[in-house]
């Protein structure tokens, strides 16, 4: 089954869809420090480098679906919450554009869980009616990828819409036990190396494992107002799309309490105090291990990382729309030929129609 993919980032959406049994056909990314990433990972896909706002949906071709998280720090609970008011937010409606325009069987969409703050209420909900008015039954949820096979807290709303030619309406599937931690994530990581002067990368034929290697640099009072530590047995927090804001590795004891909005490191084991490498941020978000991110300042490969969607995240879901699709197309299924037969030539023909379907699903 054929999909379009815009927002694509690093490419965990599309990742988790592949493994659930959808194929990505065309990807749309403006970001010019994810690209060489994306095309070394998946270089089957055509991608799109323009942005979104200059792309015609005449160059995006016909799918069965489209998936895609506009960009999230407009809504975000830590950014400044402009919302749908910010250039950032806006685009959720370049993405409402195109998929009126391709009108596909299904949509995805994915974002933070600030979306649903009170002060964007008013703002969601117009998002809400613009995917409802498109002839699609929607539906929406805030879930933790933890719950489904990701060893992170990280909720996210996720927006699904079903063409009503389907009658159908998605669900989430069921949560999984028992929950992904750390150890499942990291354990048999080893050898982490911090980045050079200004977090430029030691390359990868210098490392014990693909972009195994962690920022360096200070923390900011803001980073020291929390623990910033899980242990082994607990998942990771979320990973952020900064790597200055990356979790401590659960190697070091968690912070010690000073007062309200200040902790600091304990006394003798600050050695052990270390962020999550750019691999084991890619681990807890669970992209396989031969997965590249390539960039020259680590900087970048954390906001790839805390950019995407958990892969397996992804995957799960995408398995219940995949079987959702599976079966309206099995109920609806077109014949493969319409035969005609002509009285002085015995050819099979397959109609205009037909034949664009077929390549379609």
């Amino acid at each position: 089954m054929k999909i379009i993919s815009l927002f694509t980032g690093a490419g965990g959406l599309d990742l988790g869809f592949h493994q659930a049994g959808f194929e990505t056909i065309f990807a749309n990314e403006y970001d010019k420090t994810i690209w060489d990433t994306f095309e070394h990972n998946f270089p089957k896909i055509k991608l799109d480098k323009r942005s979104i706002i200059d792309l015609p949906s005449s160059d995006v071709p016909d799918s069965i679906g489209i998936i895609g998280g506009p960009p999230c720090q407009s809504w975000s609970e830590a950014g400044a919450g402009r919302g749908i008011n910010d250039k950032r937010g806006q685009l959720f409606f370049e993405y409402i554009r195109i998929l009126k325009e391709k009108e596909p069987l299904f949509f995805f969409a994915e974002n933070v869980s600030g979306i649903l703050l009170p002060r964007h209420k008013e703002a969601f909900q117009t998002i809400l009616n613009e995917f409802k008015a498109l002839n699609y039954n929607v539906s929406y949820f805030l879930l933790n990828a933890n719950d489904y096979g990701v060893p992170q807290d990280r909720k996210r709303v996720i927006i699904v819409g079903y063409h009503k030619k389907m009658n159908k309406t998605f669900s989430p599937p069921k949560i999984i036990t028992p929950k992904k931690t750390l150890k499942d994530a990291i354990w048999d990581l080893r050898l982490a190396k911090p980045a050079k002067e200004k977090n430029y990368t030691n390359g990868n034929d210098k490392l014990s494992a693909l972009n195994h290697e962690y920022m360096n640099g200070g923390f900011s009072t803001i980073y020291m107002s929390r623990n910033r530590v899980r242990s082994w047995d607990a998942p990771s927090f979320t990973i952020q799309a900064g790597g200055r804001h990356a979790p401590l590795h659960p190697q070091a004891p968690k912070m010690k309490f000073i007062e309200q909005n200040k902790r600091e490191f304990v006394k003798g084991k600050e050695h052990l105090y270390r962020r999550l490498s750019v691999r084991e941020c890619a681990r807890v978000q669970t992209f396989p291990d031969n997965f590249l991110f390539k960039y020259d300042n680590v900087a970048d490969g954390y906001k790839m990382i805390g950019n995407a969607v958990p892969v397996e995240f992804a995957k799960q879901l995408a398995s219940v729309i995949y079987k959702d699709v599976s079966e309206y197309l099995r109920l609806h299924k077109k014949p493969k030929s319409e035969m005609l037969h002509k009285k002085k030539e015995e050819k099979v023909f397959v109609s205009k129609k037909t034949e664009r379907d077929l390549v379609t699903f």
